[in-house]
């Protein structure tokens, strides 16, 4: 008990404090169908199957025993950590992994589909947010794509059960290949399905008080069934044109019989009753009513600011409304005018709201002008889309719910990229109710694709060449916009790949440009998957865009090379999911049709998902997504509660080693470490699983004395297991619980990238790009690199005072000859040069900051490379107002002497690693538009030093993009002999860490 004492409670529930203890038992209530309760002793670790046996020999002392029916009747439900109530249907798990909210199991009868509630129990213990709360909501849209979803994920699991057997294999086990020369395919473009109508008979019977709902939903319903279920989704969007005759037919039941032939049907949306969006030349406005929930100062006044924004574009100026006192439930019933007509609304059209105080005017008059800006105070702000998912123009009341974290970016108020989903918070967040107008007796639509139209114009060639050719990114002149718009059939023949640069300067809103931007498009030529990936950008938010950006990702010329490239951008299209304004979106069918179709593909996209499930304004789109996923793959399911099984216990580890580390010294704590994981739930809980960081990895054991904690702030866990694949050998992980590992996976993947992009070009550096996922909440786990260690542990070992250790230029270039004896030292040597020429490039072009001797690490066969990239992109580490990276990347003397063999004068060798650099360099700039788009897309995912564009303009900086080959490799020989020359500031830095790490020790 002493020992139990001190280890930590669970997250959600005591019942992770009872799993430490392997041999425990737990005090029990116990509800039974009868009414009765029972308060039972029962071990924690005992099945419910020999729990409830227990249970019934006690309850047949109990009174109303005679009305019990036999135990296989009833069923044990307890609350789970997802408040929902759940049927515990698997009797042969322990009570010890169920780990109810409170230590109270019901009995109840058994009814209704077990296998369906055993699933959705499931899904809900697995995506960590309970199915009950997705029916809560009574959204039509979160019902419509739930629907629609999990349909489409249990008809591809059905076909997935046809597959032939090496087809399955496939799915399950992907190759894992190199990477293609030519793995930047363009594919062909995909030329959309049209919808035919045709003529067709049936024959059925209704009920006098139905017709003519049921007319309708029948013919809705055959016409599906004939076709397609997307030709006609729901009967209230379509109006049905029959001819036909009835008979009246007696009997008990009299009912009509028709013979219809459906002779029309078309869309609400697309027919003129039903009112056209273009026809409305009225200015578009709003009516504020009033807020509720505000909390300010009480001296202030309340003011609220609206824009219209389709994607980072401002349609029109921005509006404010009148200054009202400050109270929790201010009335403004105020009009709010656009300057702009409802005819040039885009689809896309997005209404952003920021309420904010403001100091009475009075005061502000007396208050500088500079400042009087300063003195408005944010307090909350709102998105929401001016049409539904199914194209309406939204009409009527609707309340905001409000967020009150507003994005640092240049102080604006309003926050066009931030969700249009409403705070769930509804307790506490402060809303606005806002009322939208009735512009028709009718509802309006937002036009079909059938109603766009097109023209055609010319202009000068060679200046429409130079214009679209240009190396420098600055925003065009109004009369070059004009020349690329009337140009813009010659751009779809001539350059097709300037789409987006088409699509920027078009205004979005003027619906005829619109209209003809559209028309356009579905002419347009296929795309590589660089410039499919730049439309995703938020700036791009028109939906036939994005469908066509979908399009291209899809028709790649390989399947294999699809899987393979989507891998590679797998983290960044999670995040621009967050950008799509509504849940049915061709994304999110895109990203689960290939999940479905890849286990590889689908593992990463559940963890990129589920990692993120803590977040409010993503909780429902991703979580949604989860479910679907789930049921169209119930068979990986399992495996993905083992991982998540192992996660919960790492935690609850990582929990006790925190909470015991102080009280005792490292081999005390590391010993009680090694006592809690050697208990059976700890031990069945981490052995036999899929690695999350690569699910090719069996992990079949633990092994408990190899395990230990590091000395960081957050003790994060080094956990090694053996690996049925290599025979036993060991796979280390390292498990962090308390850090944000989300710009370390950024990092690592561009590292990826840029190796695969050297290599389709002949040169392999021999870089490192480790495994790194984040699971959660600022929770995940890192690759350990096995056999390498780090340059300050080098040199210290080889030095006898830490003040010197990092002036021993001789230390590294002895550990690797201790390493690698006789002839193997030559090739360590080349290992050690090649990979120090990629990290020097990598860490540059990236900005990678915070680079001293325990972050750079060396594996015994000679590979450098770089760990832990907190800081990027230029933002680096300052001390006293000081900047402390004072080097554009790290070259050290003691790097050098390696590279030379340990010989002073052998600078053919230091100028063949000069030409690596160079070459490497090169190569990315190349590939420069790439990684900008890739960071662009990363926008959203909220990283403290990647929030917005001016982020970015280190990489077009550092890669030297508005400059010719010739003058970008000059600028790098300039960096890389500053590097060089400068490398003693480095070595004082690295002096500086040794010592304060050895005064800490």
């Amino acid at each position: 008990f002493c020992f139990m004492s001190r280890m930590p409670p669970g997250i959600y529930c005591p019942m992770e404090f009872w799993s430490k203890g392997e041999n425990q038992n737990i005090q029990v209530d116990f509800l039974l169908p009868t009414g009765i309760y029972l308060n039972l002793s029962v071990p924690c670790n005992a099945s419910l199957g020999t729990i409830k046996q227990v249970v019934w020999k006690h309850a047949q002392y109990e009174p109303l025993y005679h009305m019990l029916s036999d135990p296989e009747a009833y069923v044990f439900t307890c609350i789970n950590q997802t408040a929902e109530q759940q049927e515990l249907e698997d009797e042969q798990r322990r009570l010890c992994d169920i780990q109810p909210f409170l230590p109270v199991l019901r009995l109840v009868a058994r009814e209704g589909d077990r296998v369906k509630k055993l699933i959705n129990s499931q899904i809900s213990l697995l995506i960590g947010k309970g199915l009950h709360e997705f029916d809560s909501v009574q959204d039509p849209e979160v019902n419509d794509f739930r629907t629609k979803m999990c349909q489409f994920c249990e008809e591809r699991a059905a076909k997935r059960q046809q597959l032939s057997w090496a087809a399955w294999m496939e799915y399950n086990f992907p190759l894992q290949l190199e990477p293609m020369a030519k793995g930047l395919g363009t594919g062909l473009l995909h030329t959309p399905t049209k919808n035919i109508f045709v003529n067709v008979n049936f024959t059925f019977q209704i009920s006098p008080n139905e017709f003519p709902i049921t007319l309708m939903s029948y013919a809705v319903k055959k016409q599906a069934t004939v076709f397609r279920h997307e030709t006609m989704e729901n009967p209230e969007d379509y109006t049905l044109q029959v001819n036909g005759k009835y008979e009246y037919l007696y009997g008990n039941y009299p009912l009509y019989q028709f013979q219809v032939s459906l002779l029309s049907c078309f869309d609400k949306r697309k027919s003129p009753n039903y009112g056209s969006l273009w026809s409305l030349e009225q200015s578009f406005y709003i009516e504020l009513v009033q807020g509720s929930k505000v909390n300010a100062d009480e001296r202030m006044k309340l003011v609220v600011q609206a824009g219209l924004f389709h994607g980072n574009e401002m349609l029109c100026k921005t509006v404010s409304s009148s200054e009202v006192n400050v109270c929790s439930e201010p009335v403004w019933k105020q009009r709010l005018d656009f300057d702009i007509n409802i005819c040039d609304l885009p689809r896309m059209a997005r209404l952003c709201f920021a309420l904010y105080a403001v100091i009475e005017k009075a005061k502000k008059a007396r208050s500088t002008k500079k400042k009087s800006k300063k003195a408005d105070c944010p307090i909350a702000w709102v998105n929401v889309m001016l049409f539904d998912y199914k194209d309406q123009l939204k009409t009527g009341e609707c309340c905001l719910h409000m967020w009150s974290s507003f994005p640092d970016e240049k102080g604006e108020l309003l926050n066009p990229m931030g969700t249009v989903q409403c705070n769930p918070n509804t307790e506490s967040a402060a809303a606005l109710l806002i009322c939208f107008p009735n512009v028709a007796s009718h509802p309006v639509y937002y036009p079909s694709f059938e109603q766009v139209g097109n023209t055609d114009s010319l202009a000068s060639k060679l200046q429409l060449k130079e214009i679209l050719e240009r190396r420098s990114h600055t925003e065009l002149y109004e009369h070059e916009k004009d020349l690329v718009w009337k140009m813009r059939h010659d751009i779809r023949d001539q350059y097709p790949q300037a789409l987006a640069k088409l699509l920027t300067i078009t205004k979005w809103n003027k619906h005829e440009d619109v209209a003809q931007m559209i028309s356009l498009l579905q002419s347009w030529p296929e795309l590589p998957v660089l410039n499919a990936l730049e439309l995703l950008d938020f700036s791009f938010p028109d939906r036939y865009v994005g469908s066509f950006a979908i399009n291209s990702l899809k028709k790649l010329t390989s399947f294999l090379c699809v899987d393979h490239e989507l891998f590679q951008y797998l983290l960044q299209l999670v995040q621009v999911l967050k950008y799509e304004s509504y849940l049915d979106c061709e994304l999110t069918k895109f990203l689960l049709d290939r999940a479905l179709s890849n286990r590889k593909i689908g593992h990463f996209l559940f963890w990129h998902l589920r990692s993120e499930m803590h977040v409010p304004a993503v909780a429902l789109r991703f979580g949604l997504i989860l479910e679907a996923y789930c049921r169209g793959s119930t068979h990986h399911m399992k495996v993905l509660m083992k991982q998540g099984e192992a996660l919960s216990k790492m935690k609850a580890l990582n929990e006790f080693v925190k909470l015991s580390s102080p009280k005792a010294t490292k081999p005390q704590a590391k010993e009680m470490m090694h006592v809690c994981m050697k208990q059976e739930t700890y031990l069945e809980a981490l052995s036999h699983l899929q690695s999350p960081l690569n699910p090719s990895i069996i992990l079949t054991e633990v092994c408990v004395d190899q395990c230990t904690f590091m000395d960081s702030k957050m003790k994060p866990l080094w956990i090694v297991f053996n690996n049925e694949e290599t025979g036993g050998g060991g796979v280390g992980i390292i498990f962090k619980n308390g850090d944000d590992l989300r710009q370390d996976m950024l990092t690592l993947q561009m590292i990826q990238l840029m190796d695969i992009l050297w290599k389709q070009e002949g040169l392999d550096l021999r870089m490192t790009p480790y495994g790194c996922l984040s699971t959660g909440d600022k929770t995940g786990l890192i690759e350990v690199v096995m056999h390498s260690d780090t340059i300050a542990n080098i040199q210290l070992n080889k030095s006898n005072m830490a003040a010197t250790a990092a002036f021993n230029k001789d230390a590294l270039l002895n550990w690797l000859k201790s390493k690698n004896p006789g002839d193997a030292l030559e090739q360590a040597i080349e290992e050690f040069t090649l990979s120090c020429a990629g990290y020097c490039v990598a860490t540059y072009v990236l900005g990678i900051g915070d680079r001293h001797s325990d972050n750079i690490m060396i594996r015994e066969t000679g590979q450098l490379f770089h760990i832990d990239f907190g800081h990027f992109l230029g933002n680096f580490k300052t001390k006293f107002g000081i900047n402390r990276e004072r080097v554009p990347f790290i070259l050290t003397y003691d790097f050098v002497h390696v590279i030379q063999q340990g010989k002073t004068n052998n600078s053919e060798k230091f100028e063949r690693f000069r030409g690596y650099c160079e070459k490497a360099y090169m190569i990315l700039r190349r590939h420069g538009p790439l990684f900008l788009h890739l960071f662009a897309l990363m926008k959203a995912a909220g990283l403290p030093e990647l929030s917005c564009s001016k982020d970015i303009q280190y990489l077009k900086d550092s890669l030297a993009l508005g400059k010719t080959d010739e003058e970008a490799l000059k600028h790098f020989r300039l960096k890389f002999n500053e590097a060089l020359r400068e490398s003693w500031k480095t070595k004082v830095n690295w002096l500086a860490h040794n010592v304060s790490k050895d005064n800490r020790q």
